[in-house]
């Protein structure tokens, strides 16, 4: 029994990992990073954006913000409303449901220069184009990891039983 057990504890634990391995992880801008004067329209082409994917926006700390909006603070260039804001410099958001979401810089003048990015988010197992989550600082663990550790833990106390 321990040892179909360790088995099923191996298994779970590889494809725990396997779907991690699928999930994808996207630097805003790339080398030019969250900054003014990037086409923004233009590093979304020709990507696919699922849920479980990263976005990860590389910027000047307190020089820059990633703002979420709504689709018409996105379109105005508005945080007043903000489902949420960072200004550390690293962001990471999760894309954690399907749909559209939208980001925006905060700081004056920025957002009007370019620094906005619609996002479209397939759902899990499908492939199109976005984001989905908050932006509210600093690096997230995908949930996927979580459930996989959860697991493995628990058939880890089966199998030594």
């Amino acid at each position: 029994m321990a040892s179909s057990s360790a088995a099923l504890l191996a298994l779970l634990v590889a494809a725990g990992c396997a779907g991690m391995a699928a999930a994808t992880s996207y630097a805003v801008g790339e080398a030019q990073g969250w900054a003014t004067g990037v086409d923004y329209s233009g590093w979304t082409s020709g990507k696919s954006f699922a849920v479980g994917d990263t976005l990860v926006f590389s910027y000047a700390s307190k020089v820059h913000t990633v703002t979420e909006v709504s689709q018409s603070g996105y379109t105005s260039c508005s945080g007043t409303n903000a489902l949420a804001n960072d200004d550390s410099g690293a962001t990471t958001v999760p894309l954690k449901t399907a749909g559209t979401h939208y980001y925006i810089c905060n700081v004056p003048g920025h957002c009007a220069s370019g620094m906005k990015l619609a996002v479209t988010v397939a759902g899990a197992g499908s492939s199109t184009g976005g984001s989905g989550a908050s932006a509210a600082g600093g690096s997230l663990v995908p949930a996927m990891g979580a459930v996989a550790a959860a697991a493995a833990g628990a058939l880890l106390k089966v199998a030594l039983l």
